[in-house]
């Protein structure tokens, strides 16, 4: 499928979608029930395909690639090790698989990439002079440690019967909601701490590490600086407070890590089978580490982006709004 079909090219090599950001059927007004469903229940949509894919992940990593839940009533270095050793190798494999696939092999070139840029390396803005190897520095050797910590830490509290617990067969009803509701819950985390990161002394010496990176890739989807990931991550703190199993902890939190992988792609689409491809990045993002000030939802809900005027559609006449908004402040 030509990326033509489905957005223009600028004379600066940046792609746009041939429309205008929309906010998302839950949003809308007046109500649209039928726009609703299609979003939750669509293709894609809030469940398929790359919410329930996290959710297998989650599911086969708790079923599979962790100890049991008698073993973590201490503090062990043996389980502890396996919980990080497994974060490490799945960091590998998902952020990996979408840097080979992309920007290693080209798999379609720069067919829906946001723009022809590739990425740098040769920048003193990056460590080692490489946006790459910076990136993957942040993630390996900050992300995933702290990410780990929060998970041990909450294991550990649901084997000492510490916080509220359901499970499939006491509760399926909710058990069922809440596996649906995790990316939605991670909206209303995901606004108040990353406006709050845009405060000035924050972001100069925390959330810049992050915007070093305008032209976005996979590994950048969580290169963030060790106070940031420390604020990023406590979203898995929600748990700690509502009913809920292990397996929606983890998916919580390893959404908060892998779906930056995708978001962060820096394509908007991916080509499958024949002229068929499927939506993969966030424009909406996309749009944030272009302007920096707009867009600090995530993509699915951006509810508090449309109550406090931070909201973004890729118009210019949204840009001019975002410009007339910092010259007031």
């Amino acid at each position: 499928m030509a990326e033509t079909a489905l957005g223009a090219r600028d004379g600066r090599g940046d792609w746009r979608p041939p429309y205008l950001l929309e906010p998302p059927a839950p949003l809308a007004w007046p109500p649209r029930p039928l726009g609703v469903l299609k979003w939750v229940f669509g293709f894609p949509g809030l469940l398929w395909p790359w919410n329930t894919m996290y959710l297998a992940i989650a599911a086969a990593t708790w079923f599979f690639l962790t100890p049991p839940l008698a073993s973590m009533r201490n503090f062990e270095v043996g389980w502890i090790a396996i919980v990080l050793g497994r974060n490490l190798g799945l960091t590998l494999m998902i952020f990996g698989a979408w840097h080979f696939y992309l920007y290693v092999f080209k798999g379609q070139g720069t067919d829906f990439k946001f723009t022809t840029r590739p990425l740098a390396k040769r920048s003193k803005r990056f460590s080692l002079g490489n946006q790459v190897y910076d990136n993957m520095l942040w993630t390996l050797g900050s992300a995933v440690p702290i990410w780990t910590a929060y998970e041990v830490v909450t294991l550990w509290a649901y084997a000492n019967e510490l916080l509220p617990f359901i499970s499939w067969e006491t509760n399926p009803v909710w058990f069922v909601a809440l596996a649906v509701l995790v990316p939605v819950i991670r909206e209303f985390h995901i606004y108040p701490i990353h406006r709050l990161l845009h405060w000035k002394p924050l972001y100069d010496s925390v959330h810049k590490v992050h915007h070093r990176n305008v032209n976005i890739g996979p590994w950048s989807g969580v290169s963030m600086h060790p106070v940031e990931h420390v604020m990023y991550f406590s979203g898995i703190l929600i748990h700690w407070v509502i009913a809920s199993h292990p397996i929606h902890a983890l998916f919580h939190i390893q959404h908060a890590v892998f779906s930056p992988a995708q978001g962060h792609c820096g394509f908007d689409r991916v080509v499958i089978a024949g002229d068929r491809a499927v939506r993969i990045g966030n424009y909406f993002h996309y749009l944030h580490h272009r302007y920096f000030e707009c867009n600090y939802s995530g993509d699915g809900l951006p509810m508090f982006d449309m109550l406090f005027g931070t909201f973004h559609d890729g118009s210019d006449a949204a840009q001019t709004r975002m410009n007339a908004r910092l010259q007031e402040q």
